[in-house]
């Protein structure tokens, strides 16, 4: 037990710090490299293209961080509880999170009691609940938005650069393994390595955000959390899924798709916490 919490632990400290060399390398890479090249000449329609798609992505990268630090920013601590409460007896040592009543659970690594729990996320080293679901469903939108579109660029980036024809989708496939053994014969450099080796990142990151985001629509659409599943819980909600997705969406729900901003009441999510699982 002892061994496994450490390495949660030790996930919680790492896993943010990756996110944020990710974000910066994304940075460099596309002021640095792909928007320069894609775009050399100062013309007219090139110098539009250029900002066009500078203020896309600053757009996308905004909105994924924005979230990402509304998230962490309303937790989904329970105010009203700071001391360690009772298990009950449903729960197990071999997890991360004591399973409490009426929503609640205790959160080993956050030490402290969460309301209506989903699940820890070690990215943004704190439990998603009540509180911060929406944040987190949209960090989570415009995170695979964001990879995804550099993905895009870094293709064209090594299209324009290099001449690389990626019509064959085995070229995709092959770039990896073909250019670590470039690397060690001294043909390509390592910035060039790691160009290669982050299209794979932002398209592994991309895919899962995705799914994952999905995921957790059908999840808040049933009224219902992924701690829920874990213990096997199937729950039946009274309300409809509109109704569910507006709890945690918020009536401005148009709103927080375009700008990291509160959109929902915190004393009708405290209230709705409560209810029983």
């Amino acid at each position: 037990m002892f061994t496994r919490m450490l390495k949660l632990r030790l996930l919680n400290a790492v896993a943010p710090a990756y996110f944020f060399m990710a974000t910066a390398s994304t940075f460099a890479l596309h002021f640095a490299f792909f928007i320069p090249t894609i775009f050399p000449n100062p013309e007219a329609s090139l110098s539009s293209s250029a900002a066009l798609h500078t203020v896309v992505f600053l757009f996308l990268m905004f909105n994924a961080l924005g979230n990402y630090i509304m998230t962490i920013k309303y937790p989904a601590e329970s105010a009203n509880e700071t001391a360690v409460p009772v298990c009950s007896p449903h729960c197990s040592d071999k997890v991360d999170a004591h399973y409490l009543l009426n929503g609640r659970h205790f959160c080993k690594l956050c030490k402290k009691v969460i309301l209506k729990r989903d699940h820890h996320c070690f990215f943004t080293g704190n439990c998603i609940g009540n509180k911060n679901m929406r944040y987190f469903i949209m960090f989570c939108i415009y995170t695979s938005c964001t990879c995804l579109y550099s993905l895009v660029l870094g293709v064209a980036f090594l299209t324009v650069e290099y001449s690389i024809s990626f019509e064959n989708p085995l070229t995709f496939l092959t770039l990896l393994p073909l250019s670590t053994g470039y690397f060690f014969m001294g043909t390509i450099s390592g910035l060039q390595l790691f160009l290669v080796l982050m299209l794979y990142v932002w398209l592994g990151i991309g895919l899962v955000c995705a799914g994952f985001c999905c995921q957790q629509v059908l999840l808040v659409a049933r009224g219902q959390t992924w701690c829920q599943l874990q213990r096997g819980q199937l729950v039946e909600s009274s309300n409809p899924w509109i109704a569910n997705l507006k709890d945690v969406f918020g009536s401005r729900w148009i709103l927080g798709l375009i700008l990291p901003v509160q959109t929902v009441e915190m004393g009708s999510m405290d209230l709705d916490a409560h209810k029983q699982d």
